[in-house]
Formats: C-alpha cells, structure tokens, sequence
C-alpha cells in the first residue's frame, strides 16, 4: 500500500476523519515539544519539521486528502504558488478570477489545470517570444547574452529599464547606477560584501549594521559572515515595531562603529510601513551625524514596496528620494519576488544613489557572481514587457494578497472565540503576504498548531518575543468559512 491510498479509515465520515487528523497532529507535538524545550533547533525548523512529519503520517494512516488540508495548514513560508491559487471570486475568467493568474504570468503550461481553470498557454508562449525579441535588443545594443559579462552586474538595457522605473519614485539613477542580482537576497549580501571590502582596502574593519527587531533575518547572517558586529535594537508595538529617529539617534550616538543600517521599508514580518515623515525623520538623523563626519549606509529593503496601496508607496519612497544629500550612501534593494509573485524567477536588483559608488561596488559583483545567467536576463526582461503592457496584472495580485489577508484574519478571529488563543489581531498597512499577531500568556505557536490545525512562525525568528507569531497567506489559499465545513 502506498502512503496515499485511501485506507478503509478513510472512508469513515468527514467529521471522524477530522478528529483522526487532530489526534495524529496532538501526537506529533508531543514528540516535538521536547525538541523545543531542548534547544537542539531554531524554532522555524523545529516546526517546520513538524509541519512535513504531520503531513506524511497522515498521509501513511491513509486519512481523507481534504481533512488533512484542513487540518494540517502550513503558513510558515511566504512564497506565493500561482500554481495552488484556488480563489475565483465572481464569474469564471472574470477580473476577480485569481486562479488565472498563472496563466496571464506565464507560469501555467499549456494545457494544466489550475483548479479546474485549464490553462491556454497564451501568456507561457508570450514571454518565450519576448526573450526573442529581448536577445535581439541586446545584440543590437552590442551585448551579448551568452558570453561571459567580465562586470558580472547584468545586461545595460535591463538596467536602464529599470533606473527608468526608479525614476517614477523620484529616484535619480541611470543604469550606471544599477547593478543586477539573483533577488533581494543576493544583492543584499553582495552590498554587505561590498562595503566590508571598500573598508578592508583603507585599513578599516566593516563596523556594525544595525537591525531593527522584528525583522528578516537572513541580511544578520550575511553581515556575520562578512566581519560585521551585529547591533539590534528592539522596537515597540506602540510605534507599530518600527525604527524611531530617538531610537536611531541614540544607536548611533552610543555605537560609533555603526555603518550600515538596514531597513525594511514595508516589514516583514509586521505587516506596517514606514510613513513618509518616519521616513525624513530617520534620514534627519543620518544627516546629523553626516554633518560631523560620519558616514553610514541606508540600506533600504523593498521587498514589500508594491503589495500596498500605490499612492502610499509612492509618497514614502518619493520621501526616500527627496534626501539628494544622503544619496552617495543610500542604497536601494527591489525585487520582483513577493511584489510580482515570482520568487522562483529570482529578479532582483540594487540602486546605488552614487554611480562612483556603485562603480567601487563592482568588485563585488564579479568576485562572487562571475557572470549573470544569460536565459535569466532575458526572461527578466521579457517580465519587465508585460508589466509596462499589463499593468493591471499588479493591481491584481495586490487584490489577492488582500483577499488572502482578510480572510486570514477572520479565520483566526473565529479560532480565537473558540479556543481563546490571541491577545491582539494587529491590523496591516494593507500591505505585505503576512499576519503578525500576540499571543495570550502561555499560548505559543505550537499551541496555536494543537489547537488549530494552523502551523505559524514564533516571533523569536525574527529577534523578537515568543509572545508574537506571524502567519503568511503565501503558499496555501484561505478558505472560506463555508469551505471549513
């Protein structure tokens, strides 16, 4: 028999099956909590190792597929998969059809099913000629794809397309100014690569980089790597867990060895976004210490700036912008990843407010990726052509990740009443693929999965308090309260 054969206990009644799914997830906790309390793993992949152990044993006892989708529900990973987008709200094939998505990106083959939406492959054979038509550009222009780029930072065209697209924010730049990378997280870490060289060649050590807590963490490990002392600083709920100019001021005034600041401009995992006069007033700061001689880089995470409402993306990062004297040590990293829900694509890219700046940055560039993919250059760009031609395509997603956050929300509200779990529901920017939420004394994210079914993250993964869990409406829908029946 195979893990997925239906077993005779499959065939007991949904509502039995859905008491197995909840005896088997109990069990399994069981045999994990130890490992917590142990300290052998970070939480993340203790539970994310639950999560997978859970969902083969269920699967190995031969209980019913849907009651363990209802009752095994990952919402660890934020990645977005157009593949699973089951929402269709309204007509079929209508603008509030999500499962199209795939399709109109691209990613669906011709002729797959998308929850019962069966794919033409227009759009899949649509951005296959447009790396055509890329590929005959660059020749054009003298670039050729598919030898070795000696600068390793991505074809000129490209990179003025998208110094083109900065400038809608009020940013300077030209594609001197830019440099591609494979995602954010790949530019963050050759900045961080950058700067720690340009102050080993003057006899300096790279300093610290401060990071404000809750928040991604994987730039921490990038940094450690690279020599940097790593400098937190804890935030508060009653500043909706951002960065303050007195907190700023203080940091640096106490930490001389501060170089680099690292800001998620739209948070991960908290859901709020800075204002654009939070914005000014942490760049106020970074000008007074800059009147005295200091110099420290903002490096300003995007990843976010494009899943909220335009008009306030725009305003904060045309406050970003407006700070020209800051600009030879600002640096800006956008990816298409969560904004575009392309993060397999790996498109990425790094604006340097400087072109001497970016130029001293090269080395970085070439002494760790060698030379950009060809193929991936060209499927960026055919992406960059359907987003100038299909601009609604973004406000769509931006609709699904909404959909997704409001729905979550009132699924966790309904558990709250039932199991009394949360002592706070923290309302988003209407930005973001996340919840981020407090829990009550003595409830943990374990205790939310016993009871829930609802697998999250402990706000310890992102330097904060256990007290804290953020859930992502990412890989899995949200099911309607009627679909939970």
């Amino acid at each position: 028999m195979t893990p997925h054969t239906p077993t005779p206990t499959a065939g007991s009644g949904m509502e039995e099956q859905h008491l197995l799914v909840q005896r088997a997830r109990e069990e399994t906790l069981r045999r994990h909590r130890s490992d917590r309390q142990a300290g052998t793993e970070p939480p993340i992949r203790i539970m994310a190792r639950i999560v997978q152990d859970l969902e083969r044993d269920c699967a190995r006892r031969g209980l019913h597929p849907a009651a363990i989708r209802q009752g095994v529900v990952n919402r660890t990973i934020g990645d977005i998969d157009l593949r699973r987008v089951s929402e269709c709200e309204g007509e079929p094939g209508g603008p509030a059809d999500y499962r199209t998505l795939a399709e109109e990106l691209g990613i669906a083959l011709p002729g797959e099913d998308l929850g019962g939406y069966v794919a033409p492959g227009e759009g899949h054979r649509w951005l296959r000629d447009q790396m055509v038509s890329a590929e005959r550009t660059l020749l054009a222009a003298g670039y050729d794809p598919r030898v070795y780029d000696i600068h390793g930072v991505g074809n000129p065209v490209l990179r003025g397309l998208l110094a083109e697209d900065m400038g809608a924010w009020g940013v300077e730049a030209s594609a001197r100014h830019v440099a591609l990378g494979l995602g954010a997280a790949d530019c963050i870490d050759k900045v961080l690569r950058g700067i720690a060289h340009l102050a080993r060649l003057d006899a300096r050590p790279p300093g610290a980089v401060l990071f404000a807590a809750p928040g991604f963490n994987i730039p921490e490990l990038q940094a450690a790597s690279y020599g940097y002392r790593l400098h937190s600083v804890t935030t508060r709920s009653e500043d909706d867990f951002k960065l303050t100019a007195p907190l700023l001021a203080r940091s640096l005034q106490e930490n001389p060895d501060i170089s680099v600041v690292y800001l998620t401009v739209t948070n991960n995992p908290t859901t709020f976004a800075y204002a654009p006069a939070e914005l000014s007033a942490l760049q106020g700061v970074l000008r007074h210490f800059a009147d005295r001689g200091r110099r420290v880089h903002l490096l300003a995470d995007l990843a976010y700036v494009g899943t909220g409402p335009p008009d306030e993306d725009r305003a904060r990062m045309r406050s970003l912008a407006s700070a020209t004297d800051l600009a030879d040590r600002t640096i800006y990293v956008g990816s298409w990843s969560k904004t575009h829900t392309l993060t397999g694509e790996r498109f990425g890219w790094a604006v340097f407010g400087d072109a001497g700046f970016a130029a001293g940055m090269g080395a970085s560039w070439t002494n760790s990726v060698g030379s950009l993919p060809g193929e991936w250059q060209l499927r960026f760009m055919a992406y960059h052509a359907l987003f100038l031609e299909r601009p609604h395509l973004i406000d769509k997603i931006r609709a699904l990740y909404r959909l997704r956050r409001s729905r979550l929300r009132r699924q966790l509200e309904l558990f709250d009443k039932e199991h009394d779990l949360f002592d706070q529901f923290y309302l988003d920017n209407d930005a973001t693929i996340y919840n981020w939420s407090r829990l009550r004394p003595g409830v943990d994210c374990f205790t939310v999965f016993e009871k829930t079914g609802i697998a999250g993250i402990p706000g310890s993964t992102f330097g904060y308090s256990d007290d804290y869990i953020r859930f992502s409406v990412g890989i899995l829908p949200v099911e309607k309260e009627s679909e939970r029946a």
